[in-house]
């Protein structure tokens, strides 16, 4: 009679019918092998630890043994989790070093080291601490369980059900990255120009989808109607670079040809010990195989996903005009079928290397107002009219000039400068062209450049055409302009400029000054209008009439606009804290900033961080940017004057206002112009526009202030003619924030005196 079996508590048998195996060391297992499922204990209690690997060290589980690691708190747990690899299961005690210790644990598992494919198995000999509905529904856990309902069988159920889920989820995550792999691998394929790079392509894929070194082979099979069956080589990795380029025979090595016969006889991929071979389905009477050297065997996933793959393979690897395909993609328009840049970027390498480059000539062909004509008659309009044109050039120009497209609208005319000038060219749109039936009138505007006057690189041919191309349309519509050294000094000026800039603001030389506005009739301050300047390391102020533009052009205005209205916001309400309660600041919005989509909500935001009272915030606009799509900035300043704050056109007078836009725009205040204040001690009638404005804003119910008043005379006048507001040197410079506070504070104790 054998001796009675004692119960190891928790791990006990309510129908006491469970035998235990017979104690003997379990067989020892490489750590990290994949056949293996590894289970990890976390319990600050020995015994369980204990109990748990006898009761299920020896037991097999879908086909593998168990590996177990041991952690005997939650902080030893985290550090082993940091390293361990391929942990299927983790056994859970919820009290530990606290009582919720395990629960944490579980939320660091979950969110900071990310392992979602884990099963989690919360086990307790204390219930009370952790409810089990609250624990399953807050904490990503698989199941819940007191130590003392688990008997040997269910404790072998928990973790089978919980092995199988995970193999499962393993299964559908592998699945998912080596479809993500196939799409990368497709879209790396894709990019690949020649046939040869194509093929090689395909065998590294190959090979990284299986996670294998590269080392195979790639044959065509052409089948001509002779019977003749030769693998034709197309592409080779690793070791078998000897092949490119020839015949596989049995000869050149028997292995690899006899798994490519036996896959193409079989129609199908063939994963041998030590190699796979892949099937492609041709069409002409070709197939594709590909042979791969392998240390593991592919797993069924990994079938699948091949079987994917070659699919997808397939029509690449079919297309017997791949190459000619590719080359024409890359050289040439499709629609017109002329040069495309790269290909003229080469023939301008070419020319400026040969001994005619002093007598050629590049020309950009700018077709004007194309976008209209395309959006009013359709797109397929438009490519017929672009036909006709390419068509037109080259036909009436002569065979030994090269004719491109660019891309849009834009054409390129390359060749001898007595044949490659305005006259020539700009004669060509003087006839309509006729598309279905319609006579269509073009016009052109040319940028040129004369390759013997010029230094560099066909890159640099076509940025010089450009250039002088953008002048050309800046002066006159249906026009020409050569490219000269100066436009290029200019250029680079510009550009030296925009990174000095940017480079600038990163460093702090730019700031806010303040410039002062007086009640004309009290002679107090009311307001002031905040201004950027730029003054370099050295000492010099860079004048914003040079940096502005470059700060439009380049989209910096943007980042410079919002911290200077952060900036000038800012003051307004430390000016009001130092007792200013009615002081206005004005803010400058250029028209790129005003335009961008998100001005409305960077507004908003930086009232709302500020603090600053809208009331009190004056934004202002010129003249021009009200009357360029006046619909749209009505419907804009509706939007901005909910914020509370007021708008002011500056410089008016200069931009020919529409009168009956200015009535519907929801504007407060009107700016006279400085040219006008000049004028009006300058002749007799000088002060009659800023007269006129005056009355305008009377009638209108908008406010007036003029800038640039510089002496009394100025002054008085204004006054006379009832503008009530004022800024100029004859009040204040622009000052920065530190001064203007105490400019302030000192008007405000002569004011009292």
């Amino acid at each position: 009679m054998p001796p009675p079996v004692t119960p190891l508590d928790p791990l006990k048998d309510d129908q006491d019918d469970l035998v235990f195996l017979e104690e003997h060391p379990a067989t020892p297992v490489t750590t990290g092998a994949r056949n293996v499922w590894r289970v990890m204990i976390i319990d600050d209690d020995e015994d369980v630890h204990s109990t748990t690997t006898f009761a299920l060290g020896n037991l097999d589980m879908q086909h593998r043994q168990l590996e177990f690691v041991h952690a005997y708190s939650a902080a030893q747990a985290r550090e082993l989790l940091k390293t361990e690899k391929e942990i299927a299961v983790i056994l859970l005690d919820v009290v530990m070093e606290q009582d919720d210790a395990g629960l944490h644990l579980v939320r660091y598992i979950r969110e900071t080291l990310g392992l979602s494919d884990v099963r989690i198995i919360l086990r307790t000999g204390q219930p009370g601490y952790a409810p089990e509905i609250d624990a399953i529904r807050d904490f990503d856990i698989n199941d819940y369980k007191t130590k003392s309902e688990l008997t040997r069988i269910k404790l072998f159920t928990t973790v089978t059900s919980a092995i199988r889920s995970y193999e499962q989820i393993r299964k559908i995550n592998d699945s998912r990255r080596g479809l993500s792999q196939i799409v990368h691998a497709s879209t790396q394929l894709m990019s690949l120009h020649g046939v040869h790079n194509f093929a090689a392509g395909v065998l590294s894929q190959i090979a990284e989808l299986l996670g294998q070194e590269g080392s195979g082979i790639l044959c065509v099979l052409e089948c001509p109607e002779d019977g003749c069956r030769e693998l034709m080589v197309m592409a080779t990795i690793g070791p078998y670079h000897m092949y490119n380029n020839t015949t596989l025979s049995v000869r050149s090595d028997q292995r690899i040809h006899d798994a490519m016969e036996l896959t193409l006889a079989q129609g199908r991929n063939v994963y041998g010990p030590d190699y796979v071979t892949l099937y492609f389905a041709g069409k002409a009477s070709r197939d594709f195989v590909a042979f791969l050297d392998v240390k593991t065997a592919p797993t069924e996933i990994d079938e699948r996903l091949l079987e994917v793959f070659c699919a997808n393979v397939a029509v690449g690897l079919d297309n017997v005009e791949l190459v000619s395909h590719l080359h024409t993609a890359a050289f040439y328009d499709q629609l017109s079928k002329l040069p495309n840049r790269t290909r003229l970027i080469e023939i301008l390498d070419a020319t400026l290397t040969s001994p005619i480059r002093d007598e050629t000539t590049l020309s950009l062909v700018d077709l004007d107002h194309f976008a209209e004509t395309n959006d009013a008659l359709g797109h397929r309009f438009g490519d017929a009219l672009l036909l006709a044109v390419a068509g037109r050039l080259q036909t009436e120009l002569g065979d030994a000039l090269t004719v491109a497209r660019l891309g849009g609208d834009i054409f390129c005319v390359l060749g001898d400068s007595s044949q490659v000038n305005p006259a020539n060219i700009l004669t060509l749109f003087q006839r309509p062209f006729s598309i279905d039936g319609q006579d269509v009138q073009l016009s052109a505007t040319l940028g040129l450049v004369r390759l013997g006057e010029h230094e560099g690189s066909g890159v640099d041919v076509l940025k010089d055409a450009d250039i002088a191309l953008k002048r050309a349309k800046t002066q006159q519509r249906s026009g020409h302009y050569y490219f000269s050294r100066s436009m290029g000094v200019e250029i680079r000026e510009r550009v030296r400029m925009m990174h000095a800039l940017r480079k600038a603001f990163g460093q702090n030389e730019l700031f806010v000054v303040y410039q002062p506005q007086i009640d004309l009739e009290t002679r107090r301050p009311k307001g002031a209008e905040a201004l950027l300047r730029w003054q370099t390391p050295d000492g010099k102020f860079v004048s914003p009439d040079r940096f502005i533009p470059i700060a439009e052009y380049s989209g910096l205005i943007i980042d410079l606009g919002e911290w200077v209205l952060r900036t000038a916001c800012r003051e307004l309400v430390a000016l009001h804290k130092a007792g200013h309660s009615d002081f206005m600041m004005s803010i400058n919005v250029s028209q790129v900033q005003f335009r961008h989509p998100y001005f409305l909500e960077m507004l908003r935001k930086a009232l709302e961080d500020t603090g600053a009272p809208p009331e009190f915030v004056e934004l202002e606009i010129t003249e021009s940017m009200a009357m360029e799509e006046p619909d749209l900035l009505i419907k804009m300043l509706a939007q901005i004057k909910q914020t509370g704050v007021s708008i002011a056109i500056d410089d008016f007078g200069t931009g020919f206002s529409s009168l009956s836009y200015l009535q519907r725009l929801q504007i407060d205040r009107l700016k006279i112009d400085r040219a006008f204040v000049t004028e009006i001690t300058g002749s007799a009638r000088g002060s009659s526009i800023a007269e006129m404005v005056v009355q305008l804003g009377r009638n209108l119910g908008l406010a007036v202030i003029a800038e640039g008043v510089e002496d009394e005379r100025q002054a008085q006048i204004l006054h006379a003619l009832g503008c009530p507001l004022a800024q100029g040197f004859l009040f204040a410079r622009p000052m920065t924030a530190d001064a203007l506070n105490g400019w302030l504070s000192n008007e405000a104790l002569q004011g009292a005196a």
